[in-house]
């Protein structure tokens, strides 16, 4: 089972992000603070978990939680600032939009930005260790996998909704036929010249082609 914190004298909100690899669509951060006392038996890294699973999570997440929020750097900004500080810069956008101001964060990865005037706390693949993590990497996935199948419908050919923007060979592909559209981040190296067979066949495995 997760842990429930990390600092228990604080008010603690878990952050994380989801599309930092991917050729297209915006990078999405979530930030929650969940009750001291939240349990629960199969909370987990959104990774680990079917999509059934994570939307009757986010439900559960959205009831239960003090405060929580989702929010995005577009393609086009990523571009301009590059995807690291873009997926920073989404983090600190979900903290804003919390309406309980927490005292501590607890951010998933080994290095972020400092969020002005509140201590935070580093912790590597953070979503399989604390509950708040988890939460957050959930509400960010979902938010994001909704918003790229919805793209999908306006640009059929990159089969956003299977791949949600990762760089799978069918993905890579279209682009190399169709071109790229104005939701793919150009600053990434769109089409390769030559893909290696184990790697397409492991992408294969996750049902991603």
């Amino acid at each position: 089972m997760l842990k429930p914190f990390y600092n228990i004298e604080a008010i603690e909100a878990g952050l994380d992000e989801v599309g930092r690899g991917c050729l297209a669509g915006p990078v999405v951060a979530a930030a929650v603070i969940l009750p001291r006392d939240y349990k629960h038996s199969f909370l987990n890294d959104s990774k680990q978990l079917t999509k059934v699973q994570r939307l009757e999570l986010e439900k559960e997440i959205v009831r239960e939680a003090l405060a929580w929020a989702v929010a995005e750097v577009d393609n086009l900004e990523i571009d301009k600032i590059n995807i690291l500080k873009a997926s920073f810069l989404a983090m600190h956008r979900a903290v804003d939009k919390l309406t309980m101001k927490p005292e501590h964060l607890l951010v998933d990865g080994n290095r972020f930005t400092p969020y002005p005037m509140i201590p935070h706390t580093c912790i590597i693949k953070g979503d399989a260790h604390y509950l708040s993590i988890a939460a957050a990497s959930i509400l960010a996935k979902n938010y994001r996998d909704e918003l790229m199948s919805n793209l999908a419908a306006q640009f059929p050919f990159y089969g956003w909704e299977h791949n949600v923007g990762y760089p799978t060979i069918h993905h890579r592909k279209a682009i190399g036929l169709h071109g790229p559209c104005s939701y793919h981040r150009m600053t990434f190296k769109l089409l390769k010249e030559e893909v290696d067979q184990l790697v397409e066949e492991e992408i294969e495995d996750l049902g991603f082609l």
